[in-house]
């Protein structure tokens, strides 16, 4: 370990030393061919902006040589933006401004860096921005990402859900939030991300491993929430959403100033929403054999309550940024109350029914607080990057207390708990990134260092995972090796290290030990005090070659995961999912050796993407269905115990695109995943939750419907879904379906500022149909039926000189 810490500040001090500054200089003139003063210049990708002087002059200082994108902006003036080449150490350019005659967008600089990064790596990535957030909104942003090829959810309700990324979910794929990895409590299937849709600017989509990195847990992939851009120089605004759902009776609104003086800014948003219970195209649902009958097809207890607060502040000034960002995300939701704990006969259908919007018990409460900051300096070479992070995930499960094997038939009156409070999760990190980039000749460098300290105290009268600490720690280099304009090498190597403690647990009340006479009854032990030490050295190598119309990825490497809490020291009745998990404290980490390839051919008007992908698991960490049963602490469940076996996975992505007409456009997504154990208890079964094959159907028109209604569109989707008859016991055998989707949607011009209104009808049709991958399939419960949504964004300005 101190050896690798040497070599790595060994190569920041020999970088320092040998970098090379460049510049790139030039004058701005307008139409009339005079010199344009205060006009603020930027480059593409970098954090580096200046003003033009009196005489229109202006320069910047670099740190290598190269292709930029050289961005100018200033009142009255259209956008300008060019390619400039610099191959020499200095480079003298002149900026002509146009005059103004629409206004045009910030998304157009989005979409061309995000081009530009697809082109230059070897990984798959997708980038979508706010406006395909509001045509595709769902309950949660997980949810809106699902129409992405590879993408799927697991969710609960109408609120919560949690990516899968080709089959893979939980703690294989990692969700970071303004550059530090978000960190809740992921590891269950009923436990959302709570991250606020609304705040999203931009979310890039990495698909196939990516620990090199970004460490532990991105075996499946990564989400990346961005950081919204500084508004521009003496600004003041914002927008303000409105949302609406037929299905549940779901309202929301959404508001967000910013502002910036020069170097100054801040941005600021506030969100509420409010949703009743679900409902779903069926009168009734099974639970193990026993009829439940829906009022009017609603899910009881389904409803829950948003609040979100986001503040971020910040300076910027040529070569140096820093930005404070701060959040609090409170949830509130039930939980469908027939289908928590083990005697749906027990559920007060009468007390649920009376409203569709209350809030009963079985229901949880979540509190997500983030304090963020990010820096950015440039100098001397470098592109240096430091990120500190603090996050507080406090989680409450409320239940009525039911007695269980040999718990008390009635909640003691001397317990501190209350008797509501079945578990708690009281969660505390702290984290710190450090990177930095920099160019030497071809090749560009990123060195970076991470670590993360993590908090776990639990509460309540219900036990499943222990109070835990864990510390984790990770190095990495990484090289993008430019051989010409056309091909890219990457190489990575990355070293891992990790420790947990699990905390001692023993039941609050008695149990009787074997078989004398008197009976001896004690305090029995749950869970074992722990502590594991894991380590591992991970790599990855690609290739990205460009050519006219033609684009290949290549990429292969190793990954690498620790288990986690739960999978080493679960002991207890899940009361979600029906059964009782046993953890593992023997479990080896996690590896994965991955192959990912990218094939793509974009014509004038049509493309198509193919990316396969295969995977191979040594010991893979899945949860296996015992021939056992519990008495002790339930009511007979099934007995599931972490166990490791050999996995081979593999599957594919197609993407097809045509242009039909000059406003008709239809697209083709599919997406197909084979999964196999090949040792252990059940060798030859497929992996739990594996979604079956897809295929989505688009027709799309847009167009410019007038200089009042601009971007507008009506499109059509049509996804088949194929059965899904592999499974591994208890999962059920889940039929095929077919359902229908629109969108429609403009912006409206208002007074100069673009409305955006968005409508959409989800499950058209009112198919009843069951989602594979929900954690109600083991109930055979539908998913939810219409549902109409309205979405409207109201940007705004305000004229600073008017506010006194």
């Amino acid at each position: 370990m101190k050896k690798i810490c040497f070599l790595i500040i060994s190569l920041f001090i020999c970088s320092a030393l040998f970098a090379q500054e460049y510049r790139l200089s030039g004058k701005v003139f307008g139409p009339l061919g005079r010199p344009v003063r205060d006009v603020e210049l930027s480059l593409m990708g970098l954090s580096q902006s200046v003003k033009s002087g009196f005489d229109g002059s202006f320069s910047f200082k670099l740190t290598r040589r190269g292709d930029h994108y050289l961005l100018a902006s200033a009142a009255g003036f259209a956008l300008y933006n060019q390619k400039v080449s610099l191959r020499q150490d200095s480079v003298f350019v002149i900026v002509r401004l146009n005059t103004a005659l629409h206004q045009l967008e910030d998304v157009n600089i989005v979409e061309n860096r995000a081009l530009k990064r697809q082109q230059e790596e070897s990984m798959n990535v997708e980038t979508v921005k706010r406006d395909f957030i509001l045509r595709n909104l769902g309950g949660s942003l997980m949810k809106s990402l699902e129409r992405l090829p590879g993408i799927k959810t697991i969710g609960i309700g109408s609120g919560q859900s949690k990516p899968l990324i080709r089959g893979m979910g939980f703690n294989r794929v990692v969700v970071t939030d303004k550059g530090m990895k978000h960190e809740g409590q992921q590891w269950g299937a009923d436990h959302g991300l709570e991250i606020d849709q609304f705040s999203t600017a931009e979310v890039e989509v990495i698909k196939g491993a990516a620990s090199f990195v970004y460490g532990s847990d991105a075996i499946a992939g990564v989400i990346d929430v961005k950081s919204p851009l500084p508004p521009a120089i003496n600004s003041l605004g914002g927008a303000i959403d409105f949302i609406g759902k037929t299905n549940n009776g779901w309202y929301g609104t959404s508001l967000n100033l910013n502002g910036r003086k020069k170097y100054w800014f801040f941005d600021s948003r506030i969100t509420y929403q409010n949703y009743g219970d679900y409902k779903v195209p069926a009168d009734s649902v099974y639970i193990y054999d026993y009829a439940v009958a829906l009022n009017k097809g609603h899910l009881r207890n389904t409803a829950g309550r948003e609040t979100d607060l986001h503040f971020s502040t910040g300076y910027t000034k040529g070569a140096f940024r820093s930005v404070l960002y701060f959040s609090n995300v409170h949830q509130k939701s039930g939980f469908f109350a027939n289908a928590h704990g083990l005697e749906p006969r027990r559920v007060d259908a009468g007390l649920h029914d009376a409203s569709s919007r209350d809030i009963l018990m079985p229901k949880q409460e979540v509190n997500h607080f983030k304090l963020i900051n990010r820096t950015v300096f440039e100098f001397n070479g470098h592109r240096l990057k430091f990120d500190l992070g603090y996050q507080h995930n406090f989680r409450q499960e409320h239940s009525n207390y039911v007695n269980h094997g040999y718990m008390p038939p009635i909640y003691p009156a001397d317990r501190k708990e209350p008797s509501d409070l079945e578990r708690e999760f009281d969660k505390r990190v702290y984290a710190a990134n450090l990177s930095d980039q920099l160019q030497l000749g071809k090749h560009e460098l990123n060195f970076g260092l991470n670590s993360e300290y993590q908090n776990n105290q639990i509460n309540g009268w219900s036990f499943l995972v222990p109070a835990f600490r864990q510390f984790t720690a990770g190095l990495f280099v990484y090289d993008k090796y430019k051989l010409n304009n056309n091909l890219f090498v990457h190489g990575a190597l990355r070293y891992d290290f990790g420790n947990v403690h699990l905390d001692h647990y023993q039941d609050w009340f008695l149990s009787p030990v074997g078989s004398g006479n008197p009976q001896v009854y004690q305090h029995l032990t749950r869970a074992a005090d722990l502590k594991r030490t894991f380590n591992s050295l991970v790599y990855s190598l690609g290739i990205n070659f460009n050519k006219d119309q033609f684009e290949l990825k290549w990429n292969m490497g190793k990954s690498f995961r620790m288990p986690i809490p739960k999978e080493l020291g679960a002991n207890g009745v899940n009361y979600h999912y029906f059964s009782y998990e046993k953890g593992n404290p023997n479990l080896s980490p996690e590896l994965s050796y991955q192959a990912d390839l990218g094939l793509s051919w974009k014509a004038e008007k049509w493309s198509v993407a193919f990316s396969p992908f295969y995977n191979y698991f040594p010991n893979y960490i899945y949860l296996n269905p015992t021939a056992d049963h519990d008495y002790d602490y339930g009511a007979g469940n099934q007995i599931f115990q972490y166990a490791q076996s050999r996995v081979m996975r593999y599957g594919a992505e197609l993407q097809l695109k045509l242009k039909l007409l000059k406003n008709l456009s239809t697209e083709a997504l599919a997406e197909y995943l084979y999964a196999k154990q090949l040792s252990g208890d059940k060798k030859g079964y497929v992996l739990p939750f594996s979604p079956p094959p897809s295929l989505l159907l688009n027709l799309t028109y847009s167009a410019d419907l007038s200089k009042a209604l601009t971007n507008a569109y009506f499109s059509v989707d049509y996804r088949i879904t194929a059965k899904q008859h592999r499974i591994v016991p208890p999962e059920k055998k889940t039929e095929g379906y077919g359902i229908f989707n629109i969108q429609a949607g403009t912006k409206i011009n208002v007074n100069g500022m673009p409305v955006s209104v968005n409508l959409q009808a989800q499950n058209l049709l009112n198919t009843k149909y069951l989602n594979h991958t929900s954690f109600y399939r083991l109930i055979e419960l539908p998913e939810a039926g219409r549902n109409l949504i309205l979405s409207i964004s109201i940007p705004f300005k305000i004229n600073k000189n008017q506010i006194h």
